[in-house]
């Protein structure tokens, strides 16, 4: 797939008020700091659709932007941040959690995680969390070019394995940097694959 259009649409915290129609969503979430507007920004090809930033947290809001007027990426707070403190990560997670379960154009959600690090039970909650909810979800480990090859292929091998503790099938996976545009043409791929299918039924 190619980007020939990215627009970004509205930004709100009321799942009520996302944009109308039946077009598909593919929401993209993950803890704050994992370089979730940096990966966005690298699907689309566009330096400063998504806000970056080095402050975690910077994603308070549901994003809607419009590509190549045929689907929606949205942009979902990140969860987690400890410093937002008690009331705002509650306030942030009914946010969420509204969107993922009252969003009938919810499609796909890609779940992004910092490939640096171990698996942490918040990560594998949230993706527990999705599965008795019946929510389709994707893996995306970010951030490919931080660690050597032979460093890399452990620690995904790891979260495969932590994974399979729980899972029977593990969801589709996708390896990614912002930095060398790594796994955009996967990421996007798997987004058109998706949309045709749905034109078949």
């Amino acid at each position: 797939m190619e980007i020939s259009s990215a627009e970004f649409v509205i930004s709100n915290t009321d799942v009520t008020k996302c944009p109308e129609g039946h077009l598909p969503e593919f929401a993209f979430i993950g803890r704050s700091n994992v370089g979730k507007s940096s990966l966005i920004n690298m699907l689309t090809g566009k330096k400063n659709l998504a806000m970056t930033s080095q402050k975690p947290g910077k994603t308070q809001l549901i994003n809607h932007f419009f590509i190549n007027k045929q689907w929606y990426l949205v942009d979902l707070p990140g969860y987690g941040y400890a410093q937002r403190g008690k009331e705002g990560r509650e306030n942030i997670g009914r946010i969420i959690e509204s969107y993922i379960r009252k969003r009938e154009q919810l499609t796909n959600l890609f779940v992004l995680i910092d490939c640096r690090h171990e698996p942490l039970d918040i990560d594998l909650s949230f993706m527990e969390w999705l599965g008795n909810n019946g929510v389709p979800f994707s893996i995306i480990f970010t951030k490919t070019d931080k660690l050597g090859k032979n460093k890399l292929i452990d620690n995904i091998r790891n979260y495969k394995e932590k994974l399979m503790e729980v899972w029977e099938e593990l969801p589709p996976i996708f390896l990614t940097s912002s930095f060398s545009i790594t796994g955009r043409d996967e990421v996007l791929d798997y987004i058109a694959s998706i949309i045709d299918d749905l034109k078949k039924q």
